[in-house]
């Protein structure tokens, strides 16, 4: 057992570690520790930038769940744009669970977005679930704001997939594109551009979103699918 897997395994938590299972059940129960997401933080503030954090990083893959979460979050402090990336194209196809993926968040990224089109471009499109769903992550994260163009949203509507979790995310990414741009999302929804289980996702999230008018929730609510 190396160093770091000590380190983890003595913040092992046993009741968090059920509720872990649960929540991750496309990962090898016996790969989770059990480990709350704060102290995984902290150990990454505490070996960030030393020669210990380099070598477990440049070691993949892993073989705990929360190997691959503190790696991420080791990464989340990288400020060159280039290294981030390379980084994150060695991560992205070892991960294996939406919770790996959904905490995911680099400084680099989010100090430079529209550099990072180029890679979402090719991520959407990769036969690795969990990319994918990074990707669509991505967008929704970074560019339904102010960045926002009409033409990402025909990128995630052309994702087909046969993965519940990419579906899921495809919808969380169209329930918050109505929040923030109701106007450009909801042709896609009224002319049933995803499939019917992805589109019925959508307006249920959207429906319960604080974020969608009552009005809006209401009509929406008209356009679920039956067939």
């Amino acid at each position: 057992m190396t160093e770091i897997q000590k380190r983890l395994f003595a913040l092992q938590d046993a009741g968090y570690r059920e509720g872990s299972i649960k929540l991750n059940p496309s990962v090898d129960p016996d790969s989770i520790i059990g480990i709350r997401i704060p102290a995984l933080r902290a150990l990454a503030k505490e070996l960030r930038g030393t020669a210990q954090a380099a070598d477990f990083i440049a070691d993949l893959p892993h073989i705990y769940f929360e190997e691959y979460s503190l790696h991420s979050f080791l990464l989340a402090n990288i400020k060159d744009f280039d290294k981030a990336i390379k980084e994150t194209e060695r991560l992205l196809p070892h991960l294996n669970s939406w919770a790996l993926t959904d905490s995911m968040r680099l400084k680099a990224f989010d100090k430079d977005p529209r550099r990072l089109l180029p890679y979402i471009d090719k991520w959407i499109h990769d036969s690795h679930p969990y990319t994918v769903r990074y990707a669509i992550l991505c967008l929704m994260n970074l560019f339904l704001d102010e960045r926002f163009d009409a033409g990402y949203l025909d990128k995630v509507a052309a994702v087909r997939s046969d993965e519940y979790y990419v579906n899921m995310m495809v919808a969380w990414y169209f329930a918050t594109a109505l929040a923030k741009q109701y106007d450009a999302a909801l042709p896609y929804i009224k002319s049933r551009k995803l499939d019917k289980w992805t589109h019925n996702k959508a307006i249920q999230k959207a429906v319960e979103s604080y974020r969608v008018t009552e009005d809006q929730k209401a009509y929406l609510k008209t356009l679920r699918r039956k067939a």
